[in-house]
């Protein structure tokens, strides 16, 4: 009798079998990823981003009272009080805080450091001087103005002191991004550094919603536009 010749498997097939094993981990490293528990920190934004959504639909929508009887020294206090009496004034106490590298005289005063700008995403050296000093700002995050035109009116005089000297509405900024602003609100001004609009938005939130301030519609309209970036 003739030999029955065995079947061969051919290379086609081992090549098959070898990418079905290979796929199988792949697709189990795939799954392993996608079902792994998110990072606290990357899903941060989008929960501080919500809380300040929330709070935002808490806020008065009013227009404007006017600015009369405006003043900056008589309505919020002598700029820089030392409201938490801890020995430094407030500018020194956001210039630590801010600042990187910081060397100072005595306890307090700041002489030196370096300022990664929120607002523009620039890198600064800050040099106590006459004429440097002034390179770096200490910007209200809600400025005084826009809170006397929305409800600071009606606040005591203890209250508005802490509003200007609170640590919450004040940020080292870049001093010619500072005086950009002004006194502008949301819906007339922005940190060109995007990145950052979102904290910017949610502390100016914040900040109005602790010492009962309103927004104009315009302002809540230009909030929830960069709220909704956020996510």
């Amino acid at each position: 009798m003739d030999s029955v010749a065995k079947p061969k498997t051919s290379k086609l097939l081992y090549v098959l079998i070898a990418c079905v094993v290979a796929g199988s981990g792949i697709l189990a490293l795939v799954n392993e990823t996608f079902n792994a528990d998110p990072d606290p920190a990357a899903t941060a934004p989008t929960a501080a981003s919500s809380d300040a959504a929330r709070t935002l639909d808490t806020l008065e929508v009013k227009g404007r009272s006017p600015k009369t009887g405006y003043d900056r020294t008589v309505q919020f206090g002598a700029a820089w009080t030392d409201v938490d009496r801890n020995g430094c004034d407030t500018r020194n106490d956001i210039l630590a805080r801010d600042l990187k590298n910081v060397t100072l005289s005595g306890d307090c005063k700041v002489m030196s450091g370096t300022l990664e700008d929120p607002f523009t995403g620039t890198t600064v050296d800050f040099v106590r001087g006459q004429q440097s000093s002034s390179v770096v700002q200490i910007d209200h995050i809600v400025p005084l103005s826009d809170a006397w035109q929305k409800g600071a009116q009606q606040l005591s005089q203890d209250q508005r002191v802490a509003f200007a000297n609170d640590p919450l509405n004040l940020q080292a900024v870049l001093g010619k991004a500072n005086a950009q602003k002004g006194d502008s609100d949301a819906a007339t001004w922005l940190p060109d550094n995007r990145a950052f609009r979102c904290e910017y938005v949610s502390r100016q939130v914040t900040v109005k919603a602790n010492y009962k301030l309103w927004v104009t519609q315009a302002e809540k309209d230009a909030m929830v536009r960069v709220l909704r970036t956020c996510a």
